[in-house]
């Protein structure tokens, strides 16, 4: 009986270890999901009001997939609700006011693929950090992944202040516990 009970043991720990496994491990930075089963109320957005235009000839041809009279514009809203130009949007292209910012910051030259290259370096970090951290219940594992590379923000105080240079004042340590 007992080597019947073991061989069970056994048989239920190997199934319960290959339910565990997915494959291809979900390397998202957030794990972020609802299991409400309710819609997303922040994704819900509303049209903007039907109008009629000035002159039905003069309406623009459909475009599939493309924008609608109706569509929220937000940024667009943003900008003239603060006094800007929302045609200044849709310019493309550097704005001519940063042009001397961004010659000084590639004065030493520029990766054309740099977010590919630090995708993918990301990417196997972070594929790395979890290689040992499988879980029954998936939960968000960014901070896991990243966490040997957090600043100390008061051991940084500490060496400004070691060095002469002024730095405001910043709560006790352990404050927030």
């Amino acid at each position: 009986m007992a080597m019947k009970l073991s061989q069970v043991v056994i048989v239920m720990g190997l199934v319960g270890l290959a339910g565990c496994s997915s494959g291809e491990r979900d390397m998202r930075l957030h794990y972020l999901k609802t299991n409400s089963g309710t819609p997303e109320e922040f994704a819900i957005v509303p049209n903007k009001p039907l109008e009629t235009p000035p002159a039905m000839n003069a309406l623009p041809a459909p475009t599939p997939g493309g924008a609608n009279r109706t569509d929220q514009t937000p940024k667009a809203d943003a900008v003239a609700a603060l006094g800007g130009n929302p045609a200044r949007l849709n310019e493309g292209g550097t704005p001519t006011g940063n042009g001397a910012l961004l010659q000084h910051a590639g004065r030493y030259g520029t990766a054309p693929n740099i977010r590919t290259e630090l995708a993918a370096a990301d990417f196997e970090h972070r594929r790395r950090a979890s290689r040992f951290s499988y879980k029954i219940v998936p939960q968000d594992e960014y901070y896991d992944a990243y966490r040997e590379q957090w600043l100390n923000s008061y051991d940084a105080l500490e060496a400004y202040r070691r060095a002469g240079i002024e730095t405001p004042s910043a709560p006790p340590e352990g404050w927030d516990n």
